[in-house]
């Protein structure tokens, strides 16, 4: 008797650790998809404000539909020149990875 209680006791934290592990690990996965998305979202509005990619709606736009793509949500844009710079959401389990990225020109060129 003493042993199943063990046993189940051994297998009450295993399963707790487990989710929890699982849980850390969606949340680190939410946070690389939103500074995956901020990245390419920051680049194609730096593109279209270069000119190097047509975007006939907008750098930010441009931007929206690619964080779009990547399941996040663009929760700002601001080009100043050839630099675009961004900010980017997403969500797992109620928490919010927020990313932000800037692209174009290195400063002094």
């Amino acid at each position: 008797m003493a042993g199943t209680v063990l046993a189940a006791g051994v297998l009450a934290v295993a399963a707790t650790l487990a989710l929890g592990l699982a849980a850390v690990g969606g949340a680190a996965v939410t946070a690389q998809r939103a500074a995956g998305a901020a990245d390419a979202a920051a680049l194609a509005a730096a593109d279209a404000a270069s000119g190097a990619v047509d975007a006939p709606e907008g750098p930010c736009a441009l931007a929206e539909r690619v964080v779009a793509a990547s399941g996040a949500v663009l929760s700002g844009c601001l080009v100043e020149g050839l630099v675009a710079t961004v900010e980017v959401r997403a969500a797992y389990a109620g928490l919010a990875a927020v990313s932000r990225a800037r692209a174009g020109p290195p400063e002094g060129s």
